[in-house]
């Protein structure tokens, strides 16, 4: 048999077996790395708007407002029934239980017309004790603006409760003084976006960074052609975009589906000096340091002995007060970072030593403050 013919198979297998080990190269970094447009960045214009109102909760079941601490319920309640005609007398002062001024806000999505409802949410802002079976009337919702976007109104659900005794005891579960309504507003007036005003569209970045940002724009102008998109700096993208509406959704339908490799994030060490979380980043490193943490224990315990004279003495029978100080200097080993020490080989060297977590944050402060921890220290 001729060698030759030999050859082109074995070359053959070869080459579909490297092509084989590559395609499955790029499906693993594609699947681990890989994230669509849409989670990486937002079209800019396309925001959200929130409102506010002010308003009165009726029906409550004796958990409202005391009206001798909160006038202003009584004062807005007086001028609704006066736009309703019914006048009530200047020297009376209503002594309401069941009436709650509240705080009405919600946040009215993009592209919302009017007629479409949004959910809200009430908070009391008086003294009124529950809001459950309580009913919102209605309420003009403003923007930052003062124009009124949206009318809420309807009942509450409250999903926290509270209880009282006679005895003045209480028991309360959740926040009895704030509620929601589902689709309890309805929009009245639309927010125009800047969609469609320009040639083209800007995506902003949820995390600026340099270099997802060039990668974003590579992945896009490797999709629709050169040029289509550039850099407006670390955090924004310029993408030349279809002028006719309908084309341009379409067009931002398949632009935010695209897959970018997002930039790794920066070596961190975040630190909660309220609750002593800390949360280390992968790309934190160490250098050659040598760390010795221990602490100093001082236990003081009084005791009460009783001292009886001698036989035959006069003495009296006396208490005494004995103290009993003792000092640990705790039994903490030293031990060594090694050059390029990762987060894996940190929690492990610090869990041998069985550093609690604010042991943890004096070691990362000190390891910072000797130039070996190199990372951002962030303390919230």
């Amino acid at each position: 048999m001729n060698p030759r013919h030999l050859e082109i198979p074995r070359a053959r297998r070869a080459l579909a077996f490297a092509a084989g080990l590559a395609l499955v190269g790029v499906l693993a970094a594609g699947a681990a790395r890989a994230e669509r447009i849409k989670d990486l960045a937002q079209v800019q214009g396309v925001r959200t708007n929130q409102l506010v109102g002010y308003g009165l909760v009726v029906g409550l079941d004796s958990s409202g407002d005391q009206t001798s601490q909160a006038p202003f319920t009584v004062q807005s309640l007086n001028n609704m029934l006066a736009q309703l005609g019914v006048t009530v007398p200047a020297n009376v002062i209503p002594q309401l239980k069941n009436v709650a001024a509240v705080a009405v806000h919600a946040v009215m999505p993009a592209f919302v017309k009017p007629g479409q409802t949004i959910d809200v949410t009430v908070n009391s802002i008086a003294n009124a004790r529950s809001l459950r079976g309580g009913s919102l009337l209605v309420t003009p919702l403003h923007g930052l603006d003062g124009q009124i976007y949206a009318i809420a109104q309807g009942n509450l659900i409250v999903s926290g409760f509270g209880v009282e005794g006679n005895d003045g005891s209480k028991l309360t579960v959740n926040v009895p003084s704030s509620g929601r309504i589902p689709n309890g507003a309805t929009v009245e007036r639309s927010v125009p976006t800047q969609l469609g005003q320009n040639d083209s569209i800007v995506l902003n970045l949820n995390d600026a960074d340099f270099t997802t940002a060039t990668r974003l724009m590579q992945s896009v102008n490797q999709s629709f052609g050169p040029d289509v998109a550039s850099i407006v700096d670390g955090g924004s993208v310029r993408v030349r975009a279809p002028i006719d509406m309908t084309q341009r959704v379409a067009f931002i339908s398949t632009l935010e589906n695209l897959q970018v490799d997002p930039a790794t994030a920066p070596a961190r060490v975040i630190i909660n000096s309220r609750t002593g979380t800390v949360v280390i980043s992968s790309h934190v490193i160490v250098t050659p340091a040598a760390v010795s943490h221990g602490s100093l224990s001082v236990t003081i315990k009084e005791e009460q002995a009783v001292s009886q004279p001698g036989p035959f003495s006069q003495g009296q029978t006396t208490v005494v007060r004995n103290s009993n100080i003792n000092v640990d200097e705790g039994n903490r080993r030293m031990f060594v970072f090694r050059p390029g020490v990762d987060l894996d080989q940190i929690v492990r060297a610090v869990n041998q030593i069985g550093a609690a977590p604010s042991d943890l944050v004096a070691i990362l402060e000190a390891l910072k403050e000797a130039g070996a921890l190199q990372a951002e220290l962030v303390v919230i």
